[in-house]
């Protein structure tokens, strides 16, 4: 269970990281991260691991679009 609400987190989170990638709005990505680590919290506590792999690839995927933004130095 925990797998599939990790899943659907993983999921909004990836079309979230997908429309923060467009010009100005970049500032998403600060919002989209914390939601990403708690979906991979939950999906940790599962048996599944796909549900915290997507995670943590949203989570990767926030984090390149803040450093080419200037967001993280």
């Amino acid at each position: 269970m925990f797998n599939l609400v990790s899943l659907l987190i993983g999921l909004v989170g990836l079309v979230l990281v997908a429309v923060a990638f467009l010009p100005l709005l970049g500032w998403a990505n600060w919002l989209i991260l914390p939601v990403a680590i708690i979906g991979a919290g939950i999906g940790q506590l599962g048996n599944g691991k796909s549900g915290r792999n997507l995670c943590i690839v949203v989570i990767v995927i926030g984090v390149l679009r803040l450093m080419l933004g200037g967001g993280i130095l």
